[in-house]
């Protein structure tokens, strides 16, 4: 069961984080999200256990806890959705270059008298 713990104090360490976890039962994987520029914590980290009664006891366990200061927001992971964002120019809806607004700056074509 692959497990969403949020809101962590960015002092944290995967160790301690798989400690609070093993209370519940086995520990495949540990993983705090880092920022890919700073390498510091995102506040976030996913937390992977092989069996699924051990995964919701530790939800049900965890969902709230203090750790540093911090109060846990413990969930079942969800899928990663395909769609993350961006898109090209042609996908905007409204402003941008050539949107339904009509274009760069001034609102469309300029007409002539």
């Amino acid at each position: 069961m692959n497990i969403y713990v949020g809101n962590l104090s960015s002092e944290v360490t995967e160790d301690e984080l798989r400690q609070e976890f093993m209370a519940f039962g086995q520990v495949t994987s540990v993983n705090i999200i880092k920022d890919k520029y700073g390498g510091g914590s995102r506040g976030f980290a996913f937390v992977e256990m092989p069996k699924v009664s051990e995964g919701q006891a530790a939800v049900a366990g965890l969902k709230g806890k203090t750790l540093r200061d911090r109060m846990l927001d413990v969930s079942e992971a969800r899928p990663r959705s395909d769609k993350r964002g961006g898109g090209s120019y042609g996908d905007r809806r409204g402003g941008g270059y050539g949107g339904e607004r009509g274009g760069r700056s001034g609102g469309g074509r300029q007409r002539r008298y």
